[in-house]
């Protein structure tokens, strides 16, 4: 049975929303969204996003929640990415180096960030002055010759391999997705016979993160004030499940309306609630 997202708002004091396929898909920030985080806001709602993309830094993440009048509303301080617990890895386990990375320039902040130095694949030559390998998005690079470039630079050097967004589709429009990075990792673990470090949902420490900065601001703050709204039941509704917050699932994204039923009972992961969108 599916229940209003509005109807949800008042029983909890923080949501967190999933980004793409909630918030969002591959053309930009879905009509309405502005106009719901007002109303959220207005209603005192401490809202927070929890995304695993890695593809941008949390303050063009943030550029991308603007009202005409109120400005920014979910403050890059708020905004939780999984290209954040790879950053600290980095820096706490690879300290310095190079690091080999896939994905857009704009995805390499968070190698900068750690105070290391970014090599796109398709400027590496041999690899031996590598520390560490990050697979960040899946854009930026010509999938067939770079693909091939970190498959065999993979086979070449014994580094870490960091996968910082290990989500395998992302909504690219109501009707079709795309592959995301963590196919792509997936695909080359397999081939390598290597195990790669994956940061992001549904591993409880991004939910573990976001709650400990929402009750930063809420010292009463419990998890059952908190709501996670996600489309995806493997990542954003599995996590949020395991570390004890209520959930709602969207079917806006990546589960489809006519699966939506078949999926819970098939994967045995049960959101509290089930909502067409964040729009009802």
């Amino acid at each position: 049975m599916l229940t209003p997202f509005s109807s949800l708002v008042s029983r909890y004091q923080a949501i967190f929303f999933d980004a793409y396929g909630v918030l969002k898909n591959a053309r930009g920030v879905l009509q309405g969204v502005p106009e719901l985080l007002t109303w959220l806001t207005q209603q005192g709602k401490d809202v927070y996003v929890i995304t695993n993309d890695a593809s941008r830094s949390p303050t063009q993440m943030a550029a991308a929640y603007v009202h005409p009048e109120h400005g920014v509303l979910i403050p890059e301080s708020k905004i939780i990415s999984s290209g954040l617990l790879a950053k600290d890895f980095l820096r706490s386990k690879v300290r310095s180096g190079n690091v080999a990375y896939l994905g857009k320039p704009s995805s390499a902040f968070f190698i900068e960030s750690a105070s290391l130095t970014p090599v796109h694949i398709g400027a590496c030559n041999n690899g031996d002055d590598l520390a560490a390998i990050a697979l960040l998005d899946d854009e930026g690079f010509d999938w067939f010759r770079d693909l091939n470039m970190m498959l065999n630079l993979m086979r070449r050097v014994s580094v870490p391999v960091i996968v910082a967004n290990p989500d395998l589709v992302y909504p690219v429009n109501e009707q079709e997705v795309g592959l995301a990075v963590g196919s792509l990792a997936t695909m080359l673990e397999r081939i390598v016979g290597k195990s790669f470090v994956r940061f992001g949902k549904p591993d409880t420490m991004m939910f573990s993160h976001a709650f400990a900065c929402a009750h930063a601001n809420a010292p009463d703050l419990r998890k059952s004030d908190v709501l996670m709204v996600g489309d995806t039941l493997e990542t954003d509704i599995l996590g949020a499940n395991t570390f004890g917050l209520d959930t709602a699932l969207v079917l806006s994204g990546n589960t489809r309306p006519d699966q939506a039923a078949l999926s819970i009972q098939a994967k045995g992961i049960i959101p509290t609630y089930l909502c067409e969108s964040v729009f009802t």
